[in-house]
């Protein structure tokens, strides 16, 4: 009985060093670093941006180890439901459409689309007025369906990218006449930088929430209930103690929360 008792309880002790070690996992962030003053990286190659802080902090208000993972955008969500990433913390817009296929926190900013043209351009109407020309989207972005559902039927010639500082290195070559992104990211990843100099917004500012949801969130696999809520208390704890203002102050002179 005495051996029965040991074993019984060495193998209560493997399960629970088991469910010690499953528990010390890292939680992998999914990431595409080309969209910056959200996610971009340093000279020395090291990740950066709004999205990475927020990103460190929430993973530090959770009190969890966490380990980035770079991937195209467009390969965010695939990756996601191969369990290559835990979560997609991504500037990631919340829409019904991706809610098909993953699960999202609360925002954790929002901010309107708009179009970036040669200075001196005048758009008030683009759906006319870029009739035949070349707009740049990020692929698999709110963007690129609200200009595949909207743009292209109107006649303007749609060209997709894997980044959105590549569309805006065609904007500077002369290969695109615009580029539709979030205004945010236009405003201080390209138009604040030498390259963007010639360059500002042109048209209306895009906030349909058909297209543009509601914010950016933390997506997470279909039915993980846990780690989302987990991620949504988080969210609320740092704006709630000061840290997200003090990662917010860093890139930007507004409240980048939205309403």
């Amino acid at each position: 009985m005495k051996k029965l008792a040991m074993f019984g309880a060495l193998a209560l002790s493997v399960l629970s060093l088991s469910a010690v070690a499953e528990d010390a996992k890292p939680i992998r962030l999914g990431i595409e670093a080309g969209y910056p003053p959200f996610s971009m990286k340093t000279p020395d190659g090291k990740l950066a941006g709004f999205d990475v802080d927020i990103g460190d902090a929430l993973c530090e208000q959770m009190k969890v180890k966490c380990v980035w993972v770079e991937q195209e955008f467009d390969g965010l969500i695939p990756a996601l439901k191969v369990k290559k990433i835990d979560a997609i913390l991504s500037s990631m817009t919340i829409t019904d459409d991706r809610k098909k296929n993953v699960d999202f926190t609360i925002k954790y900013y929002h901010t309107p689309a708009r179009f970036v043209m040669k200075e001196g351009t005048a758009v008030k109407d683009p759906l006319t007025e870029l009739k035949g020309k070349k707009v740049g989207v990020l692929r698999a972005s709110t963007h690129d369906r609200f200009a595949t559902e909207v743009l292209v039927p109107a006649g303007i010639d749609l060209v997709r990218y894997g980044s959105q500082q590549e569309a805006n290195l065609d904007m500077v070559s002369g290969r695109l006449d615009a580029t539709l992104a979030d205004s945010v990211t236009l405003d201080e990843g390209f138009l604040k930088t030498d390259a963007g100099k010639g360059f500002a917004f042109v048209g209306p500012t895009y906030e349909d929430a058909k297209y543009f949801g509601g914010g950016a969130g933390i997506a997470v696999r279909k039915g993980d209930k846990a780690l989302a809520d987990q991620f949504s208390a988080a969210i609320t704890e740092i704006r709630a103690n000061g840290t997200y203002k003090k990662v917010q102050d860093k890139y930007f002179a507004f409240d980048v929360y939205g309403h």
